[in-house]
């Protein structure tokens, strides 16, 4: 099963970086946009299975929009690329309404 989270990278002089705004403290860093993205997948399903783990729930994907202000304030960077990243689920995760709904 998987689910789309909401994730946005930022490019910056030397790299890309990666956060979603549903999963805190979980982010990534790669050369190019596309190595990002693959290093932040994988990075958001050791997430995932980390949490499931735990017996703590999974993050919800309920971010629709993202606002530049909250995190960039002074607008520094100024590339930003946003999409949907569909990552595989917890294979211990038993679909509830939350999910199904997602």
């Amino acid at each position: 099963m998987t689910r789309e989270y909401l994730v946005v990278y930022e490019k910056t002089a030397d790299n890309w970086s990666a956060f979603s705004p549903d999963i805190p403290g979980c982010g990534s860093l790669g050369d190019t946009l596309e190595d990002t993205r693959i290093n932040m997948r994988e990075a958001m399903e050791i997430y995932l299975s980390e949490t499931a783990k735990a017996a703590e729930p999974i993050p919800a994907a309920t971010a629709s929009i993202v606002n530049i202000d909250e995190f960039d304030p002074e607008h520094e960077i100024k590339q930003y690329f946003v999409e949907w990243l569909a990552v595989q689920l917890p294979q211990s995760v038993a679909p509830t309404t939350e999910m199904q709904a997602a």
